[in-house]
């Protein structure tokens, strides 16, 4: 008997919004909601028929807090009748609510599923739930029996990051340079109107009035090597500055997952299917490494090679990252975030993974492509592999 197959009907994204920018004024839940409202509207899939929506969400504290996800559909115009569940793989997290919401469509338990994510980085700071408890001698993360295990070791992703550029021997003109490059992608892709398909409009109020945002934020169309070059480094002795990292995003996301039975009742046509799911764990410490060894996975256990992949999505944390994922796994530079990444476009936390899930599928059918390959660093050492194939 055939395996069971996951189907991506739609997959849609808000434009990503600065700290403070944009999309301040949106609360985090009518944000992810008006994605949710978007995508079922775009795919015209009965409302009632959803049978969980997955949030991915990191910073789960203030307006994030008390279930977001749920919040997202009370303030959405879905049912009352339709559940939800908020779930945290820090960096990865929505990624991972798309490789939940497939393995529910493939275990033949539901077959109607919308993956998404949402973070509102500049009214739910990050690190700031952490903090909170810190102010009453609480919230220390790290744990008596993990400093056992892990002695005078802080988790850091930055200090990851620094060590990975240390190991694969990347200088800071390599990453500044990468980081140019993704701003110089992202600002082709937006004007050749390549994010079009993919953005949900929202209405936003600015000092001139009412406006519609439509357009990524953090694109900065005149950037130089000299201007990124000229940024401070984190820390003394390092390649790490703001301008080689991912920048702070507000923004939502959301992709419609169906079985084939969904697909026939329905009457929905596919863009996609889900070729591959992946997720691995490994060193806490460098911890930001780890898609490298992911990818050797996925395509071992799909039978691939990474020739076979047309398009990679490689979230852009930091420079290192991408940079250290292309080394080991020899793949084209010139198919990886071909519209620019997380260091131009920004990087939502918890919305990431369904916000780059509809980049790629899209971006395939712009291209022609068959094949494309998303994964990302997440805070603890993992990472989440996901191949797609186009249809």
């Amino acid at each position: 008997m055939a395996q069971p197959t996951a189907y991506i009907v739609d997959a849609m994204r808000t434009a990503g919004g600065r700290r403070g920018g944009k999309l301040a004024g949106w609360h985090p839940a009518d944000m992810a909601g008006e994605v949710l409202n978007n995508l079922v509207d775009r795919t015209g899939i009965a409302p009632d028929a959803i049978e969980d929506v997955i949030m991915g969400c990191v910073s789960q504290g203030g307006e994030q807090s008390f279930q977001v996800g749920r919040n997202a559909v009370l303030a959405s115009r879905l049912p009352e009748s339709v559940p939800a569940v908020t779930i945290d793989r820090q960096c990865g997290s929505s990624q991972q609510a798309i490789q939940f919401a497939a393995q529910a469509v493939m275990s033949g338990t539901q077959d109607v599923v919308i993956a998404a994510g949402v973070e509102s980085m500049t009214r739910v700071p990050m690190g700031s739930t952490g903090a909170l408890f810190a102010k009453e001698g609480l919230g220390r993360a790290k744990s008596p029996r993990q400093d056992e295990r892990y002695p005078d070791i802080q988790f850091s992703q930055f200090m990851g990051a620094e060590m990975i550029a240390r190991k694969h021997g990347f200088s800071r003109e390599q990453l500044d340079q990468y980081a140019l490059e993704s701003h110089k992608r992202a600002a082709a892709a937006t004007e050749r109107g390549d994010f079009r398909e993919e953005i949900v409009p929202l209405e936003v109020e600015t000092p001139d009035g009412p406006a519609i945002h439509d357009r990524d934020e953090g694109i900065r169309y005149d950037a130089s090597f000299e201007s990124i070059q000229s940024v401070k480094l984190l820390a003394d002795g390092g390649v790490i500055s703001a301008a080689n990292a991912s920048q702070i995003c507000d923004g939502s996301s959301a992709v419609l997952i169906v079985s084939e039975q969904a697909l026939k009742d329905h009457g929905l046509t596919p863009i996609a299917r889900i070729h591959n799911l992946t997720v691995t764990a490994g060193d806490p410490v460098i911890m930001l490494e780890e898609p490298l060894f992911a990818t050797d996975k996925a395509l071992k256990r799909a039978g691939m090679k990474i020739e076979d992949i047309d398009l990679y999505e490689v979230n852009e944390a930091f420079a290192p990252v991408p940079l250290a994922w292309l080394k080991h796994t020899g793949a084209d530079p010139e198919k990886l975030n071909v519209n620019g990444g997380a260091i131009a476009l920004g990087h939502p936390l918890g919305a990431t993974g369904t916000k780059l899930m509809a980049t790629l599928v899209h971006a395939l059918g712009k291209r022609g492509g068959k094949y494309g390959l998303q994964t990302m660093c997440e805070g603890g050492g993992i990472a989440n592999v996901t191949i797609v194939e186009r249809l």
